[in-house]
C-alpha cells in the first residue's frame, strides 16, 4: 500500500486511519472528512459505517 504525500483528501479518494481502517471520502469539510468505512480490522464499531476524521489523522491511499 502506497501513501500519497501529506495532503487533504478529495471526494471519492480512499483513506487509511487508526491502524487498520480504510474508507472512501464522502464529504470534505474545512478541518475534517466524512468517511464511509469499507474495511475495519479493529475492534471499533461505527454506527452506519461512517465516521468523521480530522485531516491530520488519515493518509490518502494511492492507486486504489
Amino acid at each position: 500500500m502506497k501513501f500519497k504525500a501529506e495532503k487533504i483528501a478529495e471526494l471519492g479518494e480512499h483513506v487509511f486511519f487508526k491502524n487498520g481502517i480504510k474508507g472512501i471520502v464522502e464529504k470534505v469539510n474545512e478541518n475534517t472528512v466524512i468517511v464511509n468505512i469499507i474495511d475495519n480490522k479493529t475492534e471499533l464499531v461505527f454506527e452506519g459505517n461512517r465516521t468523521v476524521v480530522s485531516h491530520k489523522n488519515y493518509k490518502v491511499i494511492d492507486g486504489v
